[in-house]
């Protein structure tokens, strides 16, 4: 199997059972604590491809207070919510876990499952 990493947020709780979740199945994925070492535009629009996303909306946390204060919406470009997520990464969608060039976001934590068959 290849390398798993997760982008895991320790406060948050789906990240933590995502991780557990690994850990169970025997795996001990490389994690890496995006809110301490920010990602890069690069890394976000790679994440979004392997994920199968066709948009950064669908990756970002619109529901989070910082959005709004930000002044994004609606109508914010793909560049403006990539930039957010670099400069403020709480903005990003967690977790996310990568087994080879394939990611799964761990909401249900149960999702990244199909990644490892």
């Amino acid at each position: 199997m290849s390398e798993v990493t997760i982008y895991h947020n320790p406060r948050c709780s789906k990240s933590r059972q995502t991780l557990y979740l690994l850990e169970q199945q025997g795996i001990q994925p490389q994690v890496h604590l995006y809110l301490r070492d920010a990602l890069s535009a690069a890394t976000i629009k790679q994440l979004l491809r392997q994920l199968g996303f066709a948009s950064a909306r669908e990756l970002v946390r619109s529901k989070e207070a910082l959005f709004s204060e930000l002044g994004l919406g609606a109508d914010s470009s793909e560049q403006q919510l990539i930039a957010a997520m670099v400069a403020h990464p709480q903005l990003i969608e967690r977790p996310i876990v990568v087994v080879g060039q394939r990611a799964k976001l761990g909401r249900p934590p149960e999702a990244v499952l199909e990644l490892l068959s």
